[in-house]
């Protein structure tokens, strides 16, 4: 991952596609989805060990002129961005107490999952605070993410909880840090 002279995130290896049907969107977000991590933990037999961020850039064609269609008619890739959507889902790691059994990779995994959660955590409490400066540095996740904490946005957090009374504890720390 890089930063840009535009001061935009780069990704290696990362794809951008035009879509104009939902079906075709459906589609990649089950690529993506084949594509991610999971592995198995103390806690759970399938858990997440990467996030997973789908990203929409909604743009305005301008009028459509004859200079500006290819040459099978249709309008060239571009036009105004007017907005862009993120939806993540975030690699909720467990507590170290909850994954002793894991292999090595497992633990280095949860241990960036727990960076990144805590990047964004310090984020989060940098806006709550009406803070000047957003540590969006503190890792790749957050990087990506600037865009989102900038004045002119909205955000959303939907956060998965268990009613199991043995998950209490989680679920209490998962709606703090989605309430902050």
């Amino acid at each position: 991952m890089r930063e840009d002279g535009r001061q935009q995130v780069c990704i290696v290896g990362l794809q951008e596609f035009e879509v104009l049907d939902l079906q075709i969107v459906k589609e990649y977000i089950e690529l993506g989805n084949a594509a991610r991590s999971t592995g198995s933990t103390g806690a759970n037999e399938e858990s997440s060990t990467s996030h997973a961020i789908l990203q929409l850039a909604v743009k305005k064609h301008n009028e459509i002129k004859d200079s500006r269609r290819n040459n099978d008619g249709n309008e060239s890739k571009g036009g105004k961005v007017v907005g862009k959507i993120s939806f993540l889902d975030l690699a909720a790691s467990e507590r170290g107490t909850d994954t002793t059994d894991n292999d090595r990779q497992t633990r280095i995994e949860g241990a960036e999952i727990n960076k990144n959660l805590l990047a964004l955590k310090e984020c989060i409490r940098a806006l709550d605070n009406d803070q000047i400066h957003i540590p969006f540095r503190g890792s790749k996740l957050t990087e990506v993410l600037r865009n989102s904490f900038v004045v002119n946005s909205r955000t959303v957090m939907i956060s998965c909880i268990s009613p199991n009374a043995g998950s209490c504890e989680h679920t209490l720390n998962t709606l703090r840090y989605a309430d902050r």
